[in-house]
């Protein structure tokens, strides 16, 4: 593949170990021989669903993002639990950020967010057939679902209504599969 990419840990410090986030600084040999270092966020992986309901408009979330001090427009996605395999975690955040159960799930593939300095990587599924059974948000989580015509969704990527990176890979996802064009 890249073997002559590749750099080898030659030590690993943890530098912070928060309840979410793991900052590591490690020591790495290069490809060259010299040796540099690396400070990066272990992460322990995400979810996010393109929700479509049976009207053909997407089912999306604005929510505040703190470190930005901005709602955004976002899919509904979530953090993977310990032991939790992507697909209920998928369900789960589907269920509890919008109200939605779909009958229909399709995996679309994998995202990775932060390539420089984060370990995140998002699973991206396709829910449909949805039917509404009522949100059930996590303590402190507060949202607004906001539904929207795909045309709509897919300019918003382009006049800059969405900013979000795995919103934005969900947008590719969407024109690729229901063929909309802005």
């Amino acid at each position: 593949m890249a073997k002559h990419l590749e750099e080898h840990e030659l030590d690993s410090v943890s530098v912070y170990d928060g309840g979410l986030l793991k900052v590591w600084r490690d020591t790495v040999r290069l490809p060259d021989g010299s040796e540099a270092w690396r400070e990066y966020i272990k992460h322990p992986g995400a979810v996010a669903v393109i929700a479509r309901n049976a009207g053909g408009n997407l089912v999306l979330v604005r929510q505040f993002r703190y470190p930005l001090r901005l709602a955004l427009l976002e899919v509904p996605a979530g953090k993977i639990d310990p032991g939790e395999a992507p697909l209920p975690c998928a369900q789960r955040e589907l269920r509890e950020e919008t109200g939605y159960v779909a009958r229909d799930w399709t995996y679309l593939g994998l995202i990775h967010t932060c390539v420089a300095y984060s370990s995140e990587r998002i699973e991206l599924f396709l829910a449909e057939n949805l039917e509404q059974v009522g949100a059930s948000l996590d303590e402190g989580e507060f949202l607004d679902v906001v539904e929207l015509p795909i045309r709509d969704a897919l300019s918003a990527v382009w006049d800059g209504g969405i900013t979000d990176s795995k919103t934005i890979c969900a947008m590719m996802w969407v024109q690729r599969l229901f063929g909309a064009h802005c």
